[in-house]
């Protein structure tokens, strides 16, 4: 009888430490605001080296589930913690920048998060959610705010609304999807012909869109806000798409000639 084989498993040792500390978190074990033993206890126990244990604790925060604080004292060593926004919009934005995700996935994924938020928020947004975007929205149309800043605080904006959803996953797949797209952005409003007028444009849709929130009235921010988005980020949107397994993709599409844009633009 012909023995009957199976691939044998390779795995660096920093992958399988990172299996063991996942395994304790899903079982229960270590919840956020839990501590991790030292290290020169930690690594005796998982049967690793150090300089291993550090490799997998090096992941763990970059993907936003732990911090580390180096030296002595009741602060030192790694905690486990909730801190997903930073980490997926780090990574969300690489991967559109290597063209694992064109531009038009990045586009209507937008479309659909926001305009779940927006409707919710004019359920669910509350007095503090709304003075807060209303503050927000008064720095951005201060008359000497920079393109740079401008951005930020739209992004800002998005994800506040997002948060006051009543849905953290929405509000940080939003952030995480609307950071990915920040870099690009940012290129297409420096290479607006005529920036006050372009800032004037978003500014009067985002005070619209919040106005709609207040009022309470969900489907037409839901509307309004999808008519925004497909504005400015639809122009970033190439004619032709490259496919993500194209042997030489597009990063993640280059913004069109200020000539190209929309006269109104929109959406952001």
């Amino acid at each position: 009888m012909a023995a009957e084989w199976r691939p044998v498993r390779q795995s660096r040792t920093h992958e399988l430490v990172l299996e063991r500390i996942e395994e304790q978190v899903v079982a229960g074990e270590l919840k956020a605001g839990d501590r991790l033993p030292p290290e020169r206890e930690l690594a005796p126990v998982l049967g690793v080296s150090r300089s291993a244990l550090r490799e997998a604790l090096r992941v763990l925060e970059t993907i936003g589930v732990l911090v580390a604080h180096a030296g002595r004292g009741p602060d030192a060593g790694a905690r486990i913690v909730r801190n997903p926004d930073d980490a997926l919009g780090r990574l969300l934005r690489l991967h559109v920048a290597l063209g694992s995700y064109n531009l038009h996935d990045v586009l209507e994924a937008r479309v659909v998060l926001e305009r779940s938020s927006f409707e919710a928020a004019a359920t669910h947004a509350s007095a503090e959610d709304l003075a807060e975007a209303e503050e927000t929205l008064r720095r951005m149309q201060e008359p000497d705010v920079t393109v740079p800043e401008f951005n930020d605080l739209d992004t800002s904006f998005h994800v506040q609304i997002a948060r006051s959803s009543g849905n953290q996953l929405t509000s940080t797949l939003t952030s995480a999807v609307r950071e990915s797209v920040r870099p690009l952005i940012l290129e297409a409003l420096e290479a607006a012909e005529d920036w006050p007028a372009t800032a004037a444009a978003l500014n009067a849709e985002h005070t619209a869109l919040l106005t709609l929130v207040r009022e309470g009235n969900g489907p037409a921010a839901a509307d309004l806000a999808e008519q925004h988005i497909r504005g400015f980020h639809g122009t970033l949107v190439p004619d032709t798409l490259p496919s993500p397994t194209d042997e030489n993709p597009s990063p993640a599409g280059a913004p069109p000639s200020p000539a190209g844009a929309p006269s109104s633009p929109a959406g952001d």
